[in-house]
């Protein structure tokens, strides 16, 4: 019997007879494809042009019951799987070599409840796509800050949001899901239906199985008031200085974020961006501090559709870019931090490279650090290093650059980090996004997923409590 050679779950080759492919491409309502076949380039295609990675099969799902099939295949045969939605993870493990590709890119269907505020939302939909089903209706629900990323992992990592001070995490606006396990089941889980499961997805969510509809609760979002305060770079570390204290004492209803970034002329820059979800004048009266603050060369704070406020830095992150991330939390931003910061950013090799302060308060950090897998509720601040370039020659260059100025970062940071920020780092650092959860999470790993299939996120491996 002729036979193809795919990616096993524990290294090496599994061998797979021609019959046991055609016998799932005929159970999928969705083309099963390989290298050369229509879709497969686009299939594995990914946000950060540093992941290029080649399946020997993409199923290319069209609903719950492909994903079923998919992973029956998967597991019957010891075959690696790899998991696609949006396809924005920085770390590029939606797409794996030699092994299959589970596909839900195309899975786009989105249903508004608007009487009872909820969405039932499918994996593949993207957060403009949301956003525009969402605010037809004047409602919303936190998913992102840049409107081209996927719901599905944003949301099963934690999902931050210019939401996220007033509503909480994506997760915590989660009423439900309906999941795809290891065996092959559809299973819900929610709070009243298997809701061991249903906590675990709700920060680690990738290791569990393939998560096929979304519910979320929704929210009233109309107009917000936001935009950018441009300051120059040689004023920075006073810039920053102050928004550390500006973003100590802050309403649920006002988040702000600071980065440091380069103008399209080449003009390095700080900047604060402030977004508030309420009435304009209470807005107007609490950002005043923070518009007179300094000399700012450009003010763009005004009220604007909540859709543009998601849509602001869309233009700074395309697909197609190569991307190296490195990022930690904190409880505040240190004096430490700020100067190495704007030290170096006056040597960053790409106009393309954004160094990010992003803070969350309010309702994000009064959820319980053990009632979700999210476990760092008390940390505020998520430092990350988004260093973005276009030539493959200054690959090296930039990884170093970030690498070095994380290191000098590192001793003022928390052992922790945010799940979505993270790139291939090791078991260390995926460790240390689920701080004392982690053993709790392994036993549900274990319930669920005791041979490890889902392997291909920052991994929890599987150990019976």
């Amino acid at each position: 019997m002729d036979t193809f050679r795919m990616a096993a779950t524990n290294g090496g080759y599994a061998l797979v007879g021609e019959s046991d492919i055609s016998a799932l491409r005929a159970r999928l309502r969705g083309p099963l494809v390989q290298a050369g076949e229509s879709g497969y380039e686009e299939a594995c295609t990914l946000f950060n042009a540093m992941i290029d990675r080649r399946p020997a099969l993409v199923a290319r799902c069209q609903g719950a019951a492909d994903v079923m099939a998919a992973v029956n295949f998967v597991r019957d045969h010891d075959v690696l799987v790899s998991v696609k939605g949006g396809g924005h993870g920085i770390a590029g493990k939606a797409v794996c070599d030699d092994g299959l590709l589970i596909d839900m890119s195309q899975m786009k269907s989105i249903r508004v409840d608007p009487a009872a505020r909820t969405a039932r939302v499918e994996p593949g939909v993207l957060g403009a796509e949301l956003d525009r089903e969402t605010q037809a209706f004047g409602l919303a629900t936190p998913v992102g800050t840049v409107s081209t990323t996927g719901i599905a992992g944003l949301t099963l990592g934690g999902g931050q949001s210019w939401l996220g001070s007033k509503y909480g995490f994506a997760i915590d606006n989660l009423l439900s899901v309906d999941i795809v396990t290891a065996d092959g089941a559809l299973r819900t889980a929610s709070a009243t239906q298997n809701e061991d499961l249903f906590w675990g997805i709700r920060g680690a969510g990738h290791n569990f199985g393939v998560v096929t509809s979304f519910e979320y609760r929704l929210h009233p979002v109309g107009q917000v008031l936001g935009g950018l305060l441009i300051h120059p770079l040689s004023h920075a570390v006073d810039v920053l200085k102050f928004y550390s204290d500006f973003t100590a004492s802050q309403p649920d209803e006002l988040q702000t974020w600071a980065g440091i970034l380069t103008l399209p002329d080449g003009t390095q820059v700080v900047a604060l961006v402030p977004c508030f979800v309420g009435p304009h004048d209470e807005g107007e009266r609490l950002l005043m501090p923070l518009r007179r603050f300094g000399s700012p060369i450009a003010d763009t704070i005004a009220p604007l559709p909540y859709v543009a406020m998601q849509q602001l830095f869309d233009g700074s992150f395309p697909h197609g870019r190569l991307n190296y991330w490195k990022s930690g939390l904190a409880s505040r931003l240190s004096d430490e931090v700020i100067a190495a910061s704007v030290k170096y950013a006056k040597t960053v090799p790409s106009p393309h490279t954004v160094i990010l302060f992003a803070e969350l308060h309010g309702a994000y950090s009064r959820v319980g650090k053990a009632d979700t897998a999210y476990f760092h509720r008390d940390l505020q601040y998520d430092a990350i290093i988004l260093a973005g370039w276009t030539d493959p020659a200054d690959t090296q260059r930039n990884i170093d650059w970030t690498r070095e100025l994380f290191a000098a970062w590192e001793p003022y940071l928390a052992r922790a980090a945010y799940v979505n920020d993270l790139g291939d780092e090791g078991e260390d650092r995926a460790l240390s996004a689920y701080g004392d959860n982690y053993t709790r999470l392994a036993a549900l790993k274990a319930k669920y997923d005791p041979t490890n299939l889902f392997q291909l996120n920052q991994n929890i491996k599987p150990v019976a409590g």
